[in-house]
């Protein structure tokens, strides 16, 4: 057996047993992780505990929520990692999907949705039914749907939780026809006040989490947080180019 051959062999039984003793070091750490978060913060439920682009470091997602945890479950370190070669925030590309991860488990039958004819971009929206801006977007409905832009709204009464913008959601859920109650509000018009299960407390703490502080707030199909209000034309121009950018 010549000595090239044998170099080989050598690499591959030294391989072999090199990734399973990897992949024990990452369970391990992740175990560790998990046991000091659990220690430290009670109440917090992990989705994912991954290693993350640094080595020592562990990315922690929880909700639209992402963080950093050294491998020995000690420090946590918040913030955005940034690739310097690449110049992007390798942080932000993580939100972007805990975010889509976080509005999915919320689930389609928990939103009230204006669909158009044809959908090419998806958008949710965290409302208030009282906001001036807010009823602007939703008198413009025309306008985003003839961009096939798909409205998912979830609800953000501003004003806390036991007010009359509070009622006013938790009215237009309950209502035989959520999307046309929805509209009625949006104009100013009375709804009829009802009581139900209902997602609105759900809703206003997923906002909250995302860091909303004021309505509307846009988050798009890929994750992107967009503050404030922006007219069908411009929005479907970012969402082109939003789409563009991940191909």
């Amino acid at each position: 057996m010549n000595r090239q051959v044998v170099r080989l062999a050598l690499c591959a039984i030294l391989m072999s047993n090199i990734a399973p003793a990897l992949a024990d070091a990452t369970g391990a750490s992740t175990q560790v992780i998990e046991g000091a978060l659990k220690k430290a913060l009670p109440e917090l439920k992990p989705d994912t505990i991954v290693p993350a682009p640094l080595k020592g470091l562990y990315e922690v997602t929880v909700g639209p929520k992402v963080f950093y945890v050294s491998e020995d479950g000690r420090y946590i370190v918040q913030g955005s990692l940034i690739d310097l070669e690449t110049r992007s925030d390798l942080t932000e590309q993580r939100l972007g999907a805990a975010r889509v991860n976080a509005l999915n488990k919320v689930g389609l039958d928990n939103m009230i949705v204006f669909k158009p004819k044809t959908s090419k971009h998806v958008v949710y929206v965290f409302t208030d039914i009282d906001c001036g801006y807010c009823r602007k977007l939703h008198s413009e409905m025309a306008q985003y749907q003839a961009e096939g832009i798909e409205i998912r709204y979830l609800f953000f009464p501003r004003s806390g939780k036991n007010t009359d913008s509070w009622t006013k959601a938790v009215s237009v859920w309950c209502a035989k026809d959520r999307n046309v109650a929805l509209t009625k509000a949006k104009k100013g018009e009375a709804v009829e006040s009802k009581q139900c299960e209902n997602p609105v407390e759900q809703h206003m703490n997923l906002g909250l989490a995302m860091g909303a502080n004021g309505t509307p707030m846009m988050v798009t199909g890929k994750g992107e947080v967009i503050p404030g209000y922006i007219g069908a034309a411009q929005l479907a121009k970012l969402l082109d180019k939003e789409d563009h950018a991940s191909n």
